[in-house]
């Protein structure tokens, strides 16, 4: 049997039905052949406008899976696709007039980032997000395929991220002490390490990263510090040229929970990294299981912004709503303002 070359994991933008040239040593075999590809799956399919998925829904909130390679939101009219016209197309009835665009988004995604997306369906419930962002009392965890085996099973990153001036990085952000880094501010990331393997024949590590402060870029940068950039990153990962394997990045945004007064909106995706959906990615060795680490998330409690101590978040019971908390002044609120911008991304070049 003729021994197979590493094949490139196939192009940019898979579509069912293609697919991928594989070059065999063999000469029996012929120097190249045409190979379909080994799955369908909707994870690898581009976004189109009917394939939304919903993890989360209720009177006042929705949380989607939102695909990667799609913007939330655009007023270029390149933009054929976006979360928004993929909302107003299946919930026309849920878009609100009085917004720029229809829909309320609680936070951002970057546009190559899949994974939960948390939408306000009325302005009330926009206020009440708001304050979970302003209070800090969001769990996020995110799910990501990083070049190389990271041999601690946990580690914690703590750089500064400012943003890079340097001529033709101004789109990007940096750490401190890099040339061109301006104005950079305390960040930090847990990361715990799943499983290693091998993706395209190259050595990989799968670890779930959850951001304790919300810096633009910050998972991509702060991977990319320690010498482990995420697989697919064309502008932290690896130099140009040479990440060209992916068919996407492989950051998903994998759990989100946002305790509201009246509400906890909670939501976990599927795991969009697994070996029937991507025959590229082999892991080989389990460092440590997904689902202790998901039950972990679930049952961790949340901060009380009141001072009482820890609350957990239980979204079958409502929370008791505290005294009418004293107005806002506008100071605060700038300041508050400041801190939701930081989880604004910036579209790729």
């Amino acid at each position: 049997m003729g021994r197979v070359k590493r094949r490139s994991c196939a192009p940019s933008r898979p579509r069912p039905g293609s697919y991928y040239r594989e070059t065999r040593l063999d000469a029996s075999l012929g120097s190249d052949i045409l190979v379909p590809w080994p799955c369908c799956s909707p994870t690898m399919e581009p976004g189109s406008m009917e394939n939304l998925s919903i993890v989360y829904q209720s009177s006042d909130f929705l949380v989607v899976n939102k695909h990667w390679d799609l913007r939330i939101d655009s007023k270029t009219w390149r933009e054929t696709l976006t979360l928004q016209k993929q909302l107003r197309h299946h919930f026309p009835e849920l878009a609100d007039p009085d917004t720029c665009y229809g829909f309320r988004f609680c936070h951002q995604l970057d546009f190559s980032t899949s994974g939960a997306l948390c939408v306000a369906l009325n302005k009330a419930a926009a206020g009440s997000a708001y304050k979970c962002f302003k209070e800090r009392r969001v769990t996020k965890a995110y799910l990501a395929l990083v070049r190389g085996h990271v041999q601690e099973s946990q580690v914690t990153i703590n750089y500064a991220i400012g943003r890079n001036s340097t001529e033709g990085r101004t789109h990007t952000m940096c750490i401190e002490g890099t040339h061109g880094c301006e104005n950079p501010k305390p960040s930090l990331t847990e990361l715990l390490v799943l499983e290693h393997g091998l993706y395209a024949g190259d050595p990989v590590s799968k670890v779930l990263l959850k951001p304790l402060t919300g810096r633009t870029h910050q998972l991509r940068v702060h991977c990319s510090a320690l010498g482990h950039p995420i697989v697919g990153d064309l502008t932290y990962g690896q130099a140009e040229g040479q990440e060209d394997h992916p068919f996407r990045m492989m950051l998903h945004a994998f759990y989100l929970r946002i305790p509201t007064q009246a509400e906890c909106v909670e939501a976990c995706t599927p795991d969009p990294f697994l070996p029937a959906l991507d025959a590229c990615w082999s892991p080989n060795t389990c460092v440590q299981p997904l689902e202790q680490l998901i039950q972990a998330l679930r049952t961790d409690p949340d901060p009380d912004p009141m001072g009482g101590g820890p609350r957990p978040c239980s979204p079958s019971t409502p929370q008791p709503r505290p005294g009418r908390p004293p107005p806002e002044t506008e100071a605060q609120r700038a300041s508050c303002l400041q801190w939701l911008s930081e989880w604004t991304l910036e579209p790729d070049n």
